[in-house]
């Protein structure tokens, strides 16, 4: 490995690691939204993910 490829692949160790954290936050974001609109009391929240899950042609049932 000459020292041009080690730093690229240097360089590129930090931009994986924020890819990673990025996609693992919205990871989390987005399993919370489900079960925030899954397991909601207010039927108007569940109603709205419904009709947005039916808008966007996803079956859900």
């Amino acid at each position: 490995m000459n020292a041009k490829s080690f730093a690229n692949s240097a360089a590129l160790a930090p931009a994986k690691a924020e890819a990673l954290k990025a996609a693992a936050v919205a990871l989390i974001l987005g399993f919370g939204l489900v079960w925030f609109a899954g397991f909601a009391y207010s039927e108007n929240v569940h109603d709205a993910a419904h009709d947005t899950r039916h808008a966007l042609s996803f079956p859900c049932h």
